[in-house]
């Protein structure tokens, strides 16, 4: 079931409704403070009002003007390269945690090689060409990063073939992470919060080390990563965020881990949730075909051009082919598909997709979306599967685009549900004594009895030695 809540607004240009889908068997959060919250009700107290830029007064405007080059909030990382430990998917990923900036930058916006660090990897895996604001950590650094501390760290995920350095996401991470008078602590983040970014493989400057890339169930970096935060800072909350494909991975994540999940809570924007679907309604448009898609395949081909070696490594793969591709689905077809053994595009999309996922959440998880979203469009999302689990809630508002939320003067609107929302779970919920919710059953509520059951995360790609 559901209940509906239209934010009250005046019409103005640029003002947008607000809506929110979730159960009607609201979960209940215990608070550190005593009172009990429903969490649809916690959303929409912490969800602002939403006015955005009135040039911008469609989805293709909100979509395109990602696209205009600004500097955005400054946000320096450091990086460490790990191998990954499950054989099945063997090479190597970037992580990049948020630093203070270092004392020769100051509040500059540009950063880039003169910020003091490291250059070249210590692990010896080395890059392509590191983003701006960013370095790596010396071997020191890194050994010297465990501690007790109890700061919320969130982890991000980014989305298609970006990385730690996009502006959408910094968006995020800046209030989150702005640095008090004292500077650094131990060479992180002297805010409130401790970040880091989850890069995917070959993404921000990171070298692909093996054939295997990066797809939309490829949930096995971001598990690595989670189980070594937790290792590392045993006593903080963790919580995770992820735009577009990166939302679809985080949401995979979360529901593959279920109850056993290290995260306290999650968030995800403009997720495709549905990808044969939100591919399909690509390939109807000409727009979606001539701008969209095509500027995803362009940049999915960019990728593999920097890393053809290693990814030729995969005998499977054709690069005159993969080379004449014009768009993303025949990228996917090309690629992906002769990378996971996948029959076609299609049942690589039906596969990795997100949609039921959402079934098996069992953390506090907020998705935003934007029903303009001409990329993560509105028929894709899994309005009737949100219904039926207490632990997800979706705001949509009427516009936005893809990753847009563009307010007047240059801010972006989705920034400041996204951290209200992380600052109410690590600062308000008691996440120790959060009872699992009572879940509606899946099927027939009385009378006949199936035989069937219906696990929403058992996939039709599988590794044959072990269960699903």
């Amino acid at each position: 079931m559901t209940t509906y809540a239209s934010q009250a607004f005046t019409w103005a240009p640029g003002n947008c409704s607000i809506k929110f889908t979730h159960s009607e068997e609201p979960l209940i959060l215990p608070t550190k403070t005593g009172p009990k919250r429903a969490f649809p009700e916690l959303c929409r107290d912490i969800v602002p009002a939403c006015s955005l830029n009135p040039f911008l007064f469609n989805g293709h405007l909100q979509t395109a003007w990602t696209a205009v080059k600004y500097d955005g909030p400054s946000i320096h990382y450091k990086r460490r390269t790990f191998a990954a430990e499950d054989p099945g998917f063997k090479g190597h990923f970037a992580v990049d945690c948020v630093v203070a900036p270092p004392p020769s930058s100051g509040k500059a916006s540009d950063g880039g090689p003169e910020d003091q660090g490291l250059r070249d990897d210590p692990v010896g895996i080395g890059h392509t060409s590191l983003p701006p604001r960013t370095t790596y950590f010396s071997n020191d650094e890194f050994d010297a990063l465990a501690s007790d501390d109890k700061k919320p760290l969130l982890i991000a995920l980014h989305g298609l073939s970006g990385g730690s350095y996009e502006v959408y996401l910094r968006h995020v991470l800046a209030p989150l992470v702005e640095q008090s008078k004292n500077g650094s602590v131990a060479g992180l983040s002297a805010g409130e919060w401790e970040c880091l970014v989850v890069n995917s493989r070959g993404c921000a400057g990171s070298k692909i080390t093996s054939s295997i890339l990066y797809n939309a169930r490829a949930t096995w970096d971001l598990r690595q990563t989670v189980k070594w935060c937790r290792k590392t800072w045993p006593n903080r909350p963790l919580f995770g965020i992820g735009f577009s494909l990166g939302a679809n991975i985080l949401t995979n994540y979360v529901g593959e881990e279920g109850l056993s999940c290290l995260l306290s809570a999650a968030c995800v924007v403009s997720n495709p949730w549905k990808l044969e679907v939100s591919s399909l309604a690509l390939q109807r448009t000409w727009l979606g075909m001539e701008v969209y898609s095509k500027t995803m395949g362009n940049h999915m081909r960019s990728l593999f051009e920097r890393h053809r070696e290693q990814v030729l490594e995969n005998k499977a793969l054709d690069e005159k082919r993969i080379l004449s591709l014009k768009y993303l689905h025949q990228f996917d077809r090309e690629v992906q598909c002769a990378t996971w053994g996948y029959p076609t595009e299609g049942a690589y999309y039906r596969d990795a997709s997100s949609a039921d996922s959402v079934l098996a959440i069992r953390i506090p998880f907020l998705a935003l979306h934007a029903e303009d979203d001409p990329i993560a469009c509105d028929e894709a999302v899994p309005y009737e599967e949100i219904k039926q689990n207490p632990y997800t809630v979706i705001c949509a508002t009427s516009s936005g685009g893809h990753l847009g939320w563009f307010e007047f003067g240059g801010g972006r609107w989705h920034a400041k549900p996204m951290v209200a929302f992380l600052n109410a779970m690590a600062r308000d919920i008691d996440h120790e004594n959060l009872q699992p919710a009572a879940l509606p059953a899946h099927g027939p509520r009385g009378g006949h009895k199936t035989p069937l059951e219906f696990e929403p995360m058992r996939r039709k790609a599988y590794v044959p030695s072990s269960s699903q």
